[in-house]
């Protein structure tokens, strides 16, 4: 199966509602300080990562996705926790229910500084100083993050 699964799947459907398998990780620095992604598709801060392809495993899906909004290489290490009940309105009229697995992540190499047009921005933030997070599932995933109120299932 070819990249962009969800391209081809929205080709078929156009905006109708779907549920959607998504991962992302957190990485934070030795100030537990944690990075952040100004997107695009928002021009507000989240948290790396992104969908699935068909056939992808939730991990490697989070690793490849820090790769290319971040230029960073990560390794999974622990399991942060699943969000399961979450409807994002995207601003080109795309509905979804987000099913999402986030990771604990760590830095093993950075690649490039080329990153993908989804990415404005990267930044460190501290628990005191996050900006406006984009939405509740990921406000929630930093949540637990900080309060180490991990794994979890929502």
């Amino acid at each position: 199966m070819t990249q962009d699964y969800i391209k081809a799947l929205r080709k078929k459907v156009g905006h109708k509602p779907l549920i959607l398998n998504f991962a992302g990780g957190v990485l934070a620095n030795d100030k537990n300080e944690i990075l952040l992604q100004k997107r695009s598709d928002f021009s507000s801060w989240g948290l790396p990562g992104g969908a699935l392809e068909f056939g992808e495993s939730a991990r490697k899906a989070c690793i490849r996705q820090f790769l290319e909004e971040t230029g960073l290489k990560v390794r999974v290490k622990e399991l942060l926790g699943v969000s399961t009940n979450f409807i994002q309105h995207y601003p080109n009229q795309d509905v979804a229910q987000a099913v999402t697995i986030e990771f604990i992540v760590e830095l093993i190499g950075k690649t490039s500084e080329e990153v993908s047009s989804e990415t404005l921005d990267l930044k460190y933030f501290s628990k005191d100083t996050l900006p406006n997070i984009f939405n509740e599932q990921h406000q929630l995933f930093i949540d637990h993050y900080f309060n180490r109120d991990y794994p979890f299932i929502n």
